[in-house]
């Protein structure tokens, strides 16, 4: 295509603004690490892989165009097109191949519905695996107590939220400070905030440097009425497609951070928006691409981070 006239005049990247689309042009192409910033949030990535790497391939196999010399590019094919179904595989291909060919499923190049069947199973099956995160690492100030230790449900609220959370995730953790460890060492999976001084965004963050391949459903101590039924319907309603999922909360007006699925691919964006001087996981919501939930209770985002509102949601307990 066309080189932009900006482009041929010396500019490093060109952004315009098309109406029905918008288009960056870069005069150096990205590297692969640029290339996974820019392409962090998308499921799927069509590349041509003549050119350049995929973690998966899709084989054309076109007698006009011989594989022969580009048989280093294919390291993980997921399928093989043919013209028809007369067909054969060239031998160089076979050979190269060799028993990775036998659960390679064949398609013919017109057979596009079985193809896009395909695409989303590889899909469904590569939705990252949910993991729990309990932040027990603040130092309820307002409170005047440890709002971790406060009983609501016949259990600490940590403990309680961490035993919710096993039925849960694959695997739970307690987030706290390091000078916490000990209160959970041999009765928790612990992860110490590796970035202190941030909070809830540090602990998210924490956690992401340790699995950075997991998603995590996140919550916090001080939402007592938080309880089974609704973290199912956050599971029931996630969309891995997005940076996030989580609950719009009734009295804030505004999505509730701290139950929520944080899917990997947010972890880049939350250390953008730090590094824009942003510690809020809250903003972080607002100005990405994330689902948000209505839940059918929306008294259970209640919080209690005071007296006066611990004491309300005692009351709630009691009727």
């Amino acid at each position: 295509s066309e080189v932009p006239a900006p482009v041929q005049a010396g500019a490093e990247v060109v952004y315009t603004n098309k109406i029905k689309f918008n288009r960056l042009d870069f005069a150096t192409p990205p590297n692969r690490y640029e290339m996974n910033r820019i392409f962090n949030e998308y499921d799927l990535v069509l590349v041509n892989g003549n050119h350049f790497e995929a973690d998966m391939q899709i084989v054309v196999v076109d007698e006009r165009k011989p594989l022969e010399k580009k048989l280093e590019k294919i390291t993980n094919p997921v399928a093989i097109l043919r013209q028809s179904e007369d067909d054969r595989l060239p031998g160089y291909l076979e050979n190269h191949l060799g028993r990775k060919l036998e659960i390679q499923p064949l398609y013919t190049v017109g057979q596009v519905d079985k193809l896009a069947a395909l695409i989303r199973d590889l899909r469904i099956m590569n939705v990252p695996q949910l993991y729990g995160l309990v932040l027990a690492g603040g130092k309820s100030e307002r409170m005047g107590k440890d709002k971790g230790l406060i009983s609501y449900h016949g259990l600490p609220q940590r403990e309680y939220l961490y035993k919710m959370l096993e039925k849960l995730t694959a695997k739970t953790f307690i987030s706290c400070r390091p000078d916490q460890v000990y209160e959970f060492e041999g009765i928790f999976e612990v992860i110490t905030d590796s970035i202190e001084g941030l909070g809830p965004y540090g602990a998210i963050l924490s956690a992401f440097r340790k699995f950075p391949n997991h998603a995590w459903l996140v919550v916090a101590c001080d939402i007592p009425l938080l309880d089974e039924e609704a973290l199912r319907e956050l599971i029931d309603g996630r969309n891995p497609s997005k940076i996030a999922t989580a609950f719009h909360n009734e009295e804030t007006g505004l999505p509730d951070p701290l139950v929520t699925i944080w899917e990997p691919k947010a972890y880049p964006i939350l250390l953008h928006f730090l590094s824009l001087g942003f510690s809020c996981p809250r903003k972080a919501l607002i100005n990405s691409n994330a689902e948000i939930l209505q839940p059918s209770d929306p008294q259970v985002l209640l919080n209690a981070n005071d007296q006066e509102e611990l004491e309300r949601v005692m009351r709630i307990l009691k009727n």
